[in-house]
């Protein structure tokens, strides 16, 4: 099969979208629903904006099938690129900035003054909020595309707070088993740029992995 040859289900489903299958739609949103709500929500940290963002991914998605490219990825790649391309747009839409109220007031900052240098740090911080968003999102993506055994070793290291000894209790494999599956997940979420979690590393662990 071609590398760039997407999965039968994608493919299939994005010929349904295009029929204009009601069906498909639902079966989309029943499939990637909770991927998009909580990828959103996490960016966001807004539940009525993470339900209508959710809802325009969908929508999106529902009137542009074409607009998927196979090449690209998976269509649960897409749909999470949209989310995160409609969150960052949330996200900025809702910063305090000089420029929204300056027209209103009759009043436009040549930047020679304090506005300029205030403006200048609502924007810094703006982006500042988007990349950590940014990141804690695609960790979140990571974490649901991961395999369930290594999904479920983060889960109890970094939630519950297990050791790798209790992890490996827990989940009734070895302790080196448990640590080679905590080492792998480590290792895919270094490539969302941040830590598993804000905070410590979970207990019992240092540089035994």
């Amino acid at each position: 099969m071609a590398k760039d040859t997407p999965p039968r289900w994608d493919r299939k489903m994005q010929q349904r979208l295009a029929r204009g299958e009601a069906a498909a739609l639902g079966e989309l949103y029943d499939r990637f629903a909770s991927l998009v709500h909580s990828q959103a929500h996490r960016m966001l940290d807004d539940e009525s904006a993470a339900d209508l963002v959710t809802r325009e991914v969908f929508g999106y998605v529902w009137e542009n099938p074409d607009a998927y490219d196979p090449k690209q990825g998976s269509m649960r790649s897409w749909v999470a690129r949209l989310t995160h391309r409609q969150s960052v747009r949330r996200l900025r839409g809702t910063a305090p900035s000089a420029f929204a109220q300056e027209y209103e007031d009759g009043t436009i900052d040549d930047g020679s003054g304090t506005g300029g240098a205030e403006d200048t740090v609502a924007r810094e911080e703006l982006e500042e909020r988007v990349r950590r968003a940014t990141a804690s999102a695609r960790a979140d993506y990571i974490v649901a595309s991961m395999p369930a055994p290594l999904r479920a070793a983060l889960e109890l290291a970094y939630i519950q707070r297990r050791d790798y000894r209790q992890t490996a209790a827990d989940l009734g494999v070895t302790e080196d088993e448990a640590r080679r599956r905590l080492r792998l997940g480590l290792q895919l979420l270094s490539t969302a740029n941040t830590r598993p979690l804000e905070g410590s590393s979970p207990p019992g662990y240092g540089r035994a992995l």
